[in-house]
């Protein structure tokens, strides 16, 4: 009995690896983020920054499983990727005076540095800890990590299967650096206020 346990468990792991089918969810984000434009409304900032994003950030992978869509399915999500494409966003360049991705020299007086602390996906939610800094005329005035969790995609997970995870997990992971960047401005007002 245990060989014949044994022989089926690695049949179903082998048909898994087999057949996987790969989901990259940063592929199609900014439709994602076309189509929801406007949904959040973020402080707004008279902050003009150039912006850079660590390499480890940049190059960002992470794989995961859902036993609720089934395990066939592996979902990557890049959050690097998401992430720049959501600081290039209408939504979010209409919360700052100015914010550019650094291109060779940077052309505003503050520059603000994002690295990649932890990204997981569990308990059917994004959870993201990002490093965010801010420098003005080559001065750190603001130096902080910050953490946020995605709003809960259970429901969609469940009820929607395979076909709306791609969805799930992109709004949630927008949740997450959306909440992340509202903290942000509103401490980078606040340096602004104590005239740091």
């Amino acid at each position: 009995m245990n060989k014949l346990h044994l022989i089926t468990v690695l049949l179903c792991a082998g048909l898994m690896a087999g057949c996987t089918i790969k989901h990259p969810i940063a592929k199609d984000y900014p439709q994602y983020l076309s189509n929801n434009k406007g949904e959040v409304l973020l402080p707004k900032s008279t902050l003009e920054a150039d912006y850079e994003i660590a390499a480890g950030t940049e190059t960002h992978r992470y794989e995961f499983r859902a036993a609720t869509v089934g395990y066939a399915h592996l979902w990557i999500v890049e959050f690097g990727h998401m992430l720049d494409a959501t600081l290039k966003s209408d939504d979010v360049q209409m919360s700052f005076g100015k914010l550019t991705k650094v291109n060779g020299s940077q052309q505003n007086p503050g520059l603000l540095r994002f690295n990649l602390e932890n990204y997981e996906f569990k308990d059917h939610m994004a959870h993201v800890t990002l490093n965010i800094s801010l420098e003005q005329n080559g001065k750190t005035v603001l130096n902080k990590t910050y953490h946020a969790k995605g709003k809960s995609q259970g429901g969609k997970m469940f009820f929607g299967g395979p076909f709306a995870m791609k969805n799930a997990t992109q709004q949630s992971t927008k949740f997450a650096i959306d909440e992340i960047l509202r903290d942000f401005i509103n401490d980078s007002k606040a340096v602004a206020v104590a005239g740091l």
